[in-house]
């Protein structure tokens, strides 16, 4: 009975020192194996007294449960040890910052195309756009421009044939609207891409963008125009500006107006940037031509209305102080980043 108590007592002590499932089989092997002292301890009851042996084999018995069980728990607790380890080393910290894309952002004529667009949506007007190529005859005829006309060596063209060109306003745009909604109402501006054969400098481009707006009615006046002008700079400029009406010409306006706003670099005082007269072009407007009216299908004793139309690029240069019309062709990425901000 001592033996077992003994064997017991050393039993348990190494099973609880054992720190990894290797060592803890060997320890099952060794107390449990056939050749272990457990089983060693059931080969003495031949030596023992008849009456003693149903008692000895029975501890026995209790010693090799006990033994068991305690190799089985501990083999549950390295497990989820060894478990736990390799979660802490393989575990990965998600709140390190990740690796952004490279994500591009809107180019600057595309920012101020959609700020003009919001501004006129918010006056009740619609955003309508036209293809590239147009017809003659609603690039120049219908806008009052004949033929022969003296004014058309002022947009001197890239025709694709006789009758087709890539237009050289949106104008175009504004032409067909007039002739597929008369004698309706119309308040719409017009967006898009002109094309012109011209020479490539710091304020020109053979390619530019325009938006030109139009409003056609009843009782359409230049107070009208003036008003929607001037809310149009001082949302794009800043609220302390003023604009100015010089007399122009335009063959689809009469009377016709160049717009200037008061120079943002001066604030109107007279400095290089607007050559010392306080005021910066920006656009031409002007009332719609009679003649325009009545070929649209207008009767222009009744009706009446105004024209606008301003260049993206001058009012993107202006806005953003940029100093070369060709910074926004160059495809520099430099150039674009550096309007992340305004988006």
């Amino acid at each position: 009975m001592k033996q077992i108590d003994e064997l017991r007592q050393e039993a348990i002590e190494k099973i609880s020192n054992v720190d990894n499932l290797s060592e803890l089989n060997e320890l099952r092997v060794s107390f449990l194996g056939k050749k272990g002292p457990v089983q060693g301890l059931m080969k003495l009851m031949k030596n023992l007294p008849k009456e003693e042996k149903p008692e000895f084999g029975q501890k026995v018995n209790v010693l090799k449960s006990e033994l068991s069980a305690l190799i089985d728990q501990k083999k549950i607790e390295l497990e989820e040890k060894e478990t736990l380890e390799k979660i802490e080393s393989e575990k990965i910290d998600i709140t390190l910052p990740g690796r952004k894309p490279n994500v591009g952002n809107l180019h600057p004529l595309n920012l101020i195309t959609q700020e003009l667009e919001d501004l006129f949506i918010g006056l009740g007007y619609q955003v309508i756009e036209g293809s590239d190529i147009v017809d003659d005859l609603y690039c120049f005829e219908r806008a009052n421009i004949p033929k022969d006309h003296p004014a058309r060596d002022m947009q001197d063209s890239l025709y694709i044939d006789e009758n087709q060109l890539l237009r050289t306003h949106t104008t175009a745009i504004q032409m067909v609207v007039l002739e597929q909604c008369a004698p309706k109402p119309i308040k719409v501006v017009c967006p898009g891409k002109v094309y012109r054969r011209d020479d490539d400098d710091a304020t020109h481009s053979h390619q530019f963008m325009q938006m030109e707006g139009l409003v056609v009615g009843e009782n359409i006046t230049l107070s009208d125009l003036k008003g929607t002008l001037l809310f149009l700079a001082r949302k794009m400029f800043g609220q302390d500006k003023e604009i100015r009406f010089r007399p122009s010409y335009f063959p689809f306006t009469e009377p016709s107006v160049e717009v200037d706003v008061s120079c943002h670099i001066c604030n109107g005082k007279g400095c290089p940037t607007c050559k010392g007269t306080g005021w910066i072009e920006i656009l031409g407007a002007g009332q719609v031509h009679p003649n325009v009216l009545k070929m649209a299908g207008y009767d222009p004793e009744k009706a009446s209305g105004f024209a606008f139309g301003v260049g993206i690029e001058r009012v993107a240069m202006l806005k953003y102080g940029i100093d070369d019309i060709r910074h926004f062709y160059t495809n520099d990425k430099r150039f674009s980043e550096e309007f992340k901000r305004f988006e």
